[in-house]
């Protein structure tokens, strides 16, 4: 059984825009049509986790001081097999609450795992301009994106507060399931071949510092 975790990102409760938590609804869609396809499946809600008013990563606590939010899900974050990201688009771009929860965590934890896109909008474009960049962020922390993308434009009257979709169920549940079904075939893939081989041993992670990334220089 694939593991997965739906990250939301959103971390508005208010309105305007109404309604208030639409991302919610797109989340729950998720994690109700990976069940189905016998997943297991994790809801990752920002408002549900206490960060720290200073940005301070993972990484960066000494063990034994790691807040207990921030271990929990780091945890859960190296258990998982795969990732769905959902996200609004702010200013051509994903979701600053998205960037700020991720960020938190070395892409080792991500590494070698596949994830797939998810954007909505309560207008026309359903947040496809945000996906452009979260191919390249998601592409750094290690979680590749699968190549098929999700897209709600009005995401309102697509689906009801529960996540269930109002109109035309079947064709959402296909055009969900095509790339949802790619995130399943690549996290069974990986998970397989982690089994094999430790992709460690292949890419070790950089743990001393940013310069570990750099090529040789003729002075070394």
């Amino acid at each position: 059984m694939s593991r997965f975790l739906v990250f939301l990102g959103s971390a508005r409760d208010s309105t305007p825009p109404a309604p208030a938590r639409l991302g919610l609804r797109v989340a729950r869609a998720c994690v109700e049509l990976l069940e189905a396809d016998g997943a297991s499946v994790e809801l990752i809600d920002p408002l549900a986790i206490e960060l720290s008013a200073v940005f301070k990563p993972h990484f960066a606590y000494a063990k034994s001081k790691v807040p207990e939010a921030l271990a929990s899900l780091a945890d859960k974050i190296a258990a998982a097999d795969g990732y769905v990201m959902v996200s609004p688009e702010y200013n051509h771009s994903m979701s600053p609450a998205l960037a700020h929860l991720l960020n938190h965590f070395g892409s080792s934890l991500y590494a070698f795992k596949p994830s797939a896109i998810v954007t909505y909008s309560a207008g026309q474009w359903g947040g496809a301009r945000a996906a452009v960049n979260m191919r390249t962020f998601l592409a750094e922390l290690g979680c590749l994106p699968v190549s098929a993308m999700i897209h709600v434009p009005k995401a309102q009257e697509a689906l009801d507060e529960d996540g269930c979709f109002r109109e035309d169920p079947d064709r959402w549940a296909g055009y969900f399931g095509r790339t949802l079904g790619q995130l399943g075939w690549w996290a069974e893939a990986a998970a397989r071949q982690r089994d094999i081989r430790d992709p460690h041993e292949v890419s070790p992670a950089f743990q001393r510092a940013p310069d570990q990334r750099n090529a040789p220089s003729s002075g070394d």
